[in-house]
């Protein structure tokens, strides 16, 4: 096999590849041979068959299997030869294949480039622990104690958040129609349960009235004969009841399932950190890639610039489509979008890089321990649901896969802040809430809110 680099241009390599006919056909006798012991073909007996009458009619229909082994084993020399990386596919161009003749392809490898890594030891960060105060707490007990309040029958017109016991009869062209009636119904006014603008007409109705609700089912109704239909509902209202909310004491913590009223703070304290917890990392991950970028400058394949901005183009057209264009692009023309993106795409494609060489060098893996955090999380994100999310991660191996970039490249971040220098930061949480939206806003504008690395 003949090997020749033909040029050379940063991190891209072109060879020209010859592999010798006696190779090519020494790969195709060994498929006829094999396939020879297997066939049968009448007054043959099995693996009787001369091979040359399995050569003669079996040999086109190998010779594509035998160009891709040929290929493969050229690519696999070539880049044991060179000790080379490949940052990609090898792209291949056959020139020349026929029966009998030299196999000769063209192969372009594009490669990891050289990275020489910073001291992590030097990276220095602050990063935010949000203080939960009493006063955040407040509404949320009053959202639960309201939950748990108790419905009182009052002798006024039903008022926004009161609940009224009504019976009703759905009619669709001036008919009835199935399923749209019921008895002693209690609906709560505000829930938006039912029907948008069902509800808000029944506000300022007393016991005893009786009244027709217009409505029109939305688009996407499940029901397909009623969705986008004008309707009438005929409604009787019998009661309206007031909702008194819960004491907030320990009979209420009791009552949803906690020891105590302090205990059931200190769930919501928790739940609120959470939340918080899960900002805050977002803003220190950013700012460690901040740091990463500043630090760290080589060049990049570009094949994997153009597909990494490819991606991002193409969300930014569903988007438009979509009617959900980024603030930050108004008033700028294609041009001058797909310059930004496309140095957000390079960005991206190096910090990929370079967090990928810092695992390679740590000999940083992905293990089902791993795996199995990253399905769970996913899950906690569809309360209600969670079995749903495990059951389709467990049949789905795609779908497992997918999950294993973004553990891996969180495992990697968490190594990094192992190393580096980290201030901790006690700041309230509405202060807290105010930097995150202001950095937030600051990110779109420069695009950083679409910003992650290409791992």
């Amino acid at each position: 096999m003949q090997v020749t680099e033909i040029n050379a241009d940063g991190l891209r390599r072109d060879f020209k590849v010859v592999v010798p006919a006696s190779h090519v056909d020494q790969k195709l006798t060994d498929k006829i041979k094999q396939l020879a012991g297997t066939l049968s073909l009448p007054g043959f007996r099995p693996g009787k068959v001369p091979l040359a009458m399995v050569r003669k009619k079996y040999s086109a229909a190998v010779m594509g299997e035998i160009l891709e082994e040929s290929v493969n084993d050229g690519i696999g020399k070539v880049i044991e030869t060179g000790s080379l990386r490949p940052a990609t596919q090898p792209k291949v161009e056959i020139t020349a294949f026929a029966e009998g003749q030299d196999l000769e392809f063209n192969l372009v490898i594009e490669l990891m480039p050289e990275i020489t890594l910073m001291d992590l030891t030097t990276v220095s960060l602050t990063r935010d622990k949000a203080v939960i105060a009493e006063s955040e707490l407040e509404p949320v007990l009053a959202g639960i104690a309201e939950r748990n309040g108790e419905a009182e029958t009052v002798e006024r017109p039903a008022a926004s958040g009161d609940t009224v016991v009504i019976d009703f009869l759905g009619k669709l062209n001036g008919e009835p129609f199935s399923g749209g009636a019921a008895e002693g119904y209690s609906l709560k006014l505000g829930s938006n349960t039912f029907i948008p603008g069902f509800e808000d007409q029944l506000i300022g109705k007393d016991a005893g009235s009786q009244t027709v609700v217009e409505v029109t089912f939305p688009e996407g109704y499940g029901n397909e004969t009623l969705a986008g239909q004008p309707a009438t509902f005929d409604v009787t209202v019998h009661q309206v009841k007031a909702s008194t909310p819960a004491a907030i004491n320990d009979d209420l913590a009791k009552a949803v399932g906690m020891e105590s009223l302090e205990a059931l703070k200190q769930a919501i304290r928790d739940e609120l950190g959470r939340d918080l917890a899960t900002a805050t990392r977002f803003k220190t991950k950013r700012a460690l890639l901040d740091v990463l970028a500043a630090n760290h400058d080589f060049p990049v394949p570009l094949s994997m610039v153009e597909s990494e901005f490819e991606a991002i183009w193409k969300q930014v057209e569903q988007g438009r489509t979509d009617g959900e264009t980024d603030p930050s692009d108004a008033g700028k023309s294609d041009d001058e979008l797909k310059a930004e993106y496309r140095i957000l795409a390079e960005r991206r494609v190096r910090l990929g890089l370079l967090l990928a060489e810092i695992g390679r060098v740590n000999e940083i893996t992905v293990t089902q321990d791993d795996l199995n955090r990253a399905i769970l999380a996913e899950a906690r994100a569809y309360p209600g649901q969670e079995h749903l999310v495990l059951q389709y991660y467990q049949k789905n191996k795609e779908a497992l896969d997918a999950l294993r970039a973004p553990a891996y490249e969180e495992k990697v971040i968490d190594f990094i802040l192992g190393k580096a220098q980290i201030a901790e930061r006690e700041i309230s949480a509405e202060d807290l809430r105010r930097e995150l939206a202001a950095e937030n806003e600051a990110a779109g504008d420069s695009h950083q809110d679409h910003d992650h690395s290409a791992a």
